[in-house]
Order: C-alpha cells, then sequence, then structure tokens
C-alpha cells in the first residue's frame, strides 16, 4: 500500500532506539524524511545509519524532553535540516524502575521522573510542533501511550497514571486541533520486548526471595501466554505499522482514537 508520505517531515521522539526507532524505519522506508529526537549521544549516527539504510535525509537531535527550551531548540534544528513537521510521533518515555504493587512500595518522590518525561515531555513537544502545523493547515500527531494507560496497572502505578494522562491530553489535542485539519491520535502497545519492559521484570525480580526469582523469558513468557489472548509478544514494528498507517492520508478520518496494538490484551465492551 503506497501512504504517500515520500517527502513528507516526521520527527520521531525517543527515535534512538526500540519502538521509536522502528517508527523512524517505517517513516523513512515510505520515502519520509526523518528526524530523530532522543537523549542519547549516538542518536546522530543511529541517524545516519538510518539515511544510508533508506537513501532519504535524516538528522538526529540530542534532546531532554524534559526541557522546554531544548525542545524548541530541537524543533527549529529539524527544520533547518529537513523542513517543517508534516507527522509527530512522541515515542519517548521512561518508568519509575521499580515495582510499584502495592502502590506503597514506592514514595512520593519516585513519581516526578516519570511524570516529568511522560506527562511534561508530551506537553512540550505538542507545544512547540502544532503550531508549526496550524498556519499550514495540515499535519498529524500520534502519541504512544500504553495498555498500562487504561487498565490502572498495578506493576508501576507512575507510569500507569502517565499514560493515562497521555490518551486524555491527546484527545484534548484532537479536539482544539481537529478545525485546522491536524489529526491526533494515540497507539498502545501491549507485550513489547523493550528496555522498559525488561526494567518492569527486573524491579519485581529484585524484590522477590531468592527461591521465587524467575528469568525475564519465563516471567514474560507466561505473562503473554496469560493476558494476551493472541499469546504472542507485540513487536515494534507492529507499533510502528500502526502508526506510520495513522500518520497517512489513509487514515484522514480518524482522530482521537485510542488504539491498541495489544493481541487483544485489553477489550472494552
Amino acid at each position: 500500500m503506497d501512504l504517500r508520505l515520500a517527502g513528507r517531515v516526521a520527527v520521531v521522539t525517543g527515535g534512538g532506539s526500540g519502538i521509536g526507532l522502528a517508527i523512524a524505519r517505517r517513516f523513512a522506508e515510505e520515502g519520509a524524511r526523518v528526524a530523530l529526537w532522543d537523549r542519547n549521544p549516538a542518536v546522530a549516527e543511529t541517524a545516519r545509519q538510518l539515511s544510508n539504510e533508506a537513501g532519504v535525509p535524516t538528522v538526529g537531535v540530542m534532546v531532554d524532553i524534559t526541557d522546554e527550551g531544548a525542545v524548541l531548540q530541537a524543533t527549529e534544528t529539524s527544520r533547518e535540516a529537513l523542513g517543517l513537521c508534516d507527522h509527530l510521533v512522541h515515542a519517548a518515555a521512561i518508568g519509575s524502575g521499580k515495582f510499584g504493587f502495592p502502590f506503597t512500595n514506592l514514595q512520593p518522590a519516585d513519581w516526578r521522573s516519570s511524570l516529568e518525561v511522560n506527562i511534561m515531555g508530551m506537553v512540550h513537544v505538542a507545544h512547540a510542533v502544532a503550531p508549526t502545523m496550524i498556519p499550514r493547515k495540515t499535519g498529524t500527531l500520534v502519541f504512544i501511550a500504553s495498555v498500562a494507560g487504561q487498565i490502572g496497572s498495578q506493576t508501576d502505578p507512575p507510569y500507569s497514571a502517565a499514560k493515562a494522562a497521555n490518551i486524555n491530553f491527546a484527545q484534548c489535542l484532537a479536539k482544539d486541533l481537529a478545525p485546522h485539519a491536524i489529526r491526533v491520535n494515540t497507539v498502545c502497545p501491549g507485550m513489547v520486548q523493550t528496555p522498559l519492559n525488561r526494567s518492569v521484570w527486573q524491579a519485581w525480580n529484585e524484590q522477590q526471595p531468592a527461591d521465587k526469582r524467575r528469568s525475564y523469558e519465563d516471567w514474560a513468557g507466561d505473562k503473554v501466554k496469560s493476558v494476551v489472548p493472541l499469546g504472542r509478544w507485540q513487536t515494534p514494528e507492529d507499533i510502528a505499522d500502526m502508526v506510520v498507517f495513522l500518520s497517512s492520508d489513509r487514515a484522514r478520518q480518524v482522530t482521537g482514537q485510542t488504539i491498541n496494538v495489544d493481541g487483544g490484551f485489553v477489550m472494552h465492551w
């Protein structure tokens, strides 16, 4: 399917690895020019490699999304290198790094970094990019949330609460930006083998007595079988396929939606 994204400019936060990089790669394969934003200094080299693979212009921008000024500068750097952003995908996120069941395992201070990155990072990115789309009456924004934001996951309450906020704010944005022909959607991954998913296991495993500890493969494999009706992992590429479709004109009537790519993990009746 030709998604007609060739020559468009896509900005992907968290684009240096994991789901973000898979999304950036899909855009590049469609012929889009891609800006990868990430706090990892290696993002510039990752962008060069992607450009060589796909044969499209790219730029890697090192940025801390909790810093509003840095996000504004990243927006300008990307514009100078590639042009104005047509498609934003916000995939940058962190967990608290602790196992939050029950919530009293955490202290209030354990919430701060997750809320700063996952909520205020989204706010900074939206405020920086959306105003560049409004005068042109075109553009899409896709935010990567999580099924944890819909089911009140007790595993990591700060992450779960932040992802619920992502979903809600994306709906606010969709309503505000619809008169400008700008579409906003949220994609919620389910069980994906990423460093973030592994960190959840690590935090859980460290709390277990020696005889209860399990390898990541055993723990995660059992969880997938028990909570995912299709009984298999989702991959970063699965998420990327949905994101790039939603960013294309093939989804021109889709806005304000929360779409789960989760093997059936979350079903609303």
